[in-house]
């Protein structure tokens, strides 16, 4: 896209929700750090639902350690990957508490240091805890920029790095979390919603999607094509099939 085009992409996004934030419930830094993490092959809802009653007694990397891998398997069961992320999240908490003091770090490089923490985990914990204008592609960020043209890229991190060379002001901040929702919610994996999409004339993708009422009646009008087809043929085969009483002729013996 173009520069200009950049601009009013972002613009209109930022119109249809000015105060866009992060789905996963949290607390503080720590949560929201823990949050992530289990968030990995997961969705939001599932993650909240699980922690909800977590995040109501652990808030501190040492209420963590205190609670066991054991008890943390339990209480996030529900999650994909539950053993291995109640594992990473048991070492991350040790970690923090030998390394900065219970503290979450606040650069990239040492939230990746930490067991279970890779570069999209380190980017939403600094854009959404630390207010630092990173770009976390996750699935619905890597469609939306390669689908719309915005900013293609056959890796993440290609997607990402091309994010912090276009992007503008004053929407750099929340970039992310606008491309996420409307991947989410609008330009969807199977099928996108291009008929309320407000950045539908700038988007590459094709062919649009027409609204559900549009697809209804093409749906019919191959469902009846098919219906008449299916009848035409099965008439043809009727009126080709030899009578029961019709004689046929046998060749003569030799003498």
């Amino acid at each position: 896209m173009k520069r200009d085009e950049v601009f009013e992409f972002f613009r209109r996004l930022a119109e249809a929700n000015p105060s866009p934030t992060t789905e996963l419930e949290s607390g503080n830094a720590y949560q929201l750090l823990v949050a992530v993490v289990l968030s990995a092959q997961a969705t939001d809802a599932s993650v909240n639902a699980a922690t909800k009653p977590l995040f109501e007694r652990i808030k501190t990397p040492r209420q963590m350690i205190d609670l066991g891998e054991e008890k943390l398997r339990e209480a996030i069961k529900t999650i994909g990957l539950f053993n291995t992320k109640a594992k990473n999240v048991i070492a991350l908490s040790q970690a923090l508490i030998e390394r900065h003091g219970g503290d979450v770090p606040r650069t990239r490089e040492e939230l990746q240091a930490l067991p279970g923490v890779g570069r999209k985990t380190a980017n939403v914990v600094l854009n959404t805890a630390f207010g630092e204008e990173t770009f976390a592609v996750d699935t619905h960020v890597f469609r939306v920029c390669n689908r719309t043209g915005l900013a293609p890229g056959k890796t993440v991190d290609e997607v990402e790095a091309r994010l912090e060379k276009i992007v503008p002001q004053p929407f750099r901040r929340d970039a992310h979390h606008w491309l996420i929702l409307h991947g989410r919610y609008t330009c969807k994996a199977r099928l996108p919603e291009c008929w309320r999409c407000p950045v539908i004339d700038l988007c590459r993708y094709q062919p649009k999607t027409p609204p559900p009422e549009e697809r209804a009646k093409s749906s019919a009008a191959r469902t009846g094509s098919r219906a008449s087809s299916a009848a035409r043929t099965g008439k043809g085969r009727t009126a080709s099939r030899p009578t029961a009483n019709r004689s046929r002729s046998r060749p003569n013996r030799l003498p």
